[in-house]
């Protein structure tokens, strides 16, 4: 089916806005020709020769040969990629939505839809596995998404999700299955999650068209373990669990296979806390060593953690790191867990290619907090644009500075907070699809 075309055949949001950028550019140019009474194509026209100026004997006589034109520079290709926090549908979350039938998350997420489409590719993190057909959907502790939830994340421009996490067989292999069927039903890309054994070696690859260049991001993701449930005995290559020397094998032969960029998602850490664990140092340090990626994306702690940029990294300038992006949508609150999980991060990464030949590099990093206003119905504010107009969540403009400073304190000062949404750089990412 079209990349994320909705369920009555029409182009979802982001699609839209890109197309209409387009043919506006396009009309802008042909009245600006027309206005200086050029031809449509743009440039001036071509002057008549002056039969005056030379004669086929001056030519003979030796005029010098037109020397041939120097070939264009080539300018650089460049795309960004926005990344989330953890998706949580706890039930009170599903009732915003409108209940457990046929809910609807749009109004909940409506409020970041311009950071999410002007990104060049949206990457979120589905913690949850969605209800198989059949069942009923169900929150903590065992959860199951409403099927919808899908179909509202591609609409609003989600390319893909990371999949690995604690709560990925918590409907069994078949909630495993579901999830994944869904995401391909709706266009969507998917790692750290597989249904079948060929599937779990493969990254996730997004094709970008830049400067006449395709230019190819694999997204490779894994979780430190499943709350203690099995792994599914018939399908033990259900979830991918965290190896960092597997996770340098597969980057290394996703490059080989013609990568530009690889990002990997980690679910790791523990929750509620900033204090990040062994595992994750470790990890994160391997991968770096590897020089083979660019970008660590965590998740897990439910609240946001450091921004940095560590070892070597593929440029070797460090390898950026966000530990931990918290919460895009959930319940949770100081009432049940943490003053912390009502916020999230919304991190924003720019990639440059020089020239075709050259590597394609992370040029800047930066992040922006977002947080649910739970009273509100369960919605997501970026919070720029809460502070911006107080009066459009039910939080006081002195709590909303107090959530914007704690993810401050959280993420640190190596990259600087964005303020305003991405302008997409070209069209949407072909995704490539994973399974067998």
């Amino acid at each position: 089916m079209p990349r994320h075309a909705s369920d009555d055949g029409r182009l979802p949001r982001r699609r839209l806005a890109v197309a209409a950028a387009a043919l506006t550019g396009v009309l802008l140019g042909v009245g600006a020709a027309l206005a200086l009474g050029g031809p449509p194509g743009g440039g001036e026209r071509e002057a008549a020769p002056d039969a005056s100026a030379s004669s086929p004997g001056d030519a003979r006589a030796g005029s010098p040969s037109p020397s041939p034109s120097p070939s264009p520079t080539p300018l650089p290709a460049e795309f960004t990629l926005v990344a989330a926090g953890d998706l949580l549908t706890h039930d009170p979350v599903v009732r915003s939505a409108g209940g457990s039938d046929d809910p609807d998350f749009t109004p909940l997420l409506a409020g970041i839809d311009a950071w999410v489409q002007g990104a060049d590719l949206a990457l979120c993190h589905l913690e949850v596995p969605v209800a198989p057909k059949g069942s009923a959907p169900s929150g903590y502790p065992l959860f199951g998404a409403p099927p919808g939830l899908v179909r509202d994340l591609a609409e609003q421009g989600w390319d893909g999700c990371s999949t690995a996490s604690n709560h990925s067989v918590d409907r069994g292999y078949d909630g495993v299955r579901a999830t994944i069927g869904r995401l391909e039903a709706a266009g969507m890309g998917y790692v750290g999650t597989a249904d079948g054994e060929a599937d779990q070696d493969r990254p996730q690859l997004y094709v970008l068209q830049r400067e006449g260049r395709a230019i190819t991001v694999a997204h490779l993701a894994a979780t430190y373990g499943l709350n203690g449930l099995p792994m599914p005995a018939d399908a033990p290559w259900a979830v991918d669990l965290i190896d960092a020397d597997r996770l340098v094998r597969q980057a290394r032969a996703a490059r080989a296979e013609g990568a530009d960029v690889v990002v990997v998602s980690l679910h790791a850490g523990v929750e509620y806390t900033e204090t990040l664990t062994d595992q994750q140092e470790e990890v994160v340090r391997r991968l770096a060593r590897s020089r083979e990626v660019d970008l660590v994306i965590g998740h897990h702690a439910h609240i946001p953690q450091r921004i940095d940029r560590v070892g070597r990294g593929p440029g070797g300038d460090g390898m950026w790191v966000a530990y931990g992006l918290g919460n895009l949508l959930s319940n949770q609150s100081a009432d049940c867990c943490d003053a912390r999980t009502s916020n999230g991060v919304l991190l924003a990464a720019t990639f440059t290619q020089d020239a075709p030949e050259d590597p394609v590099l992370v040029t800047g990093v930066g992040w922006t907090g977002t947080t649910v206003d739970i009273a509100g119905g369960h919605e997501v504010h970026a919070l720029p644009d809460a502070l911006g107009d107080p009066g459009a969540t039910t939080l006081s403009a002195a709590e909303l500075r107090e959530r914007e400073q704690r993810v401050q304190d959280a993420v640190g000062d190596a990259a600087p907070e964005r303020e305003e949404p991405l302008t997409a750089t070209g069209s949407p990412p072909e995704v490539v699809p994973r399974g067998d």
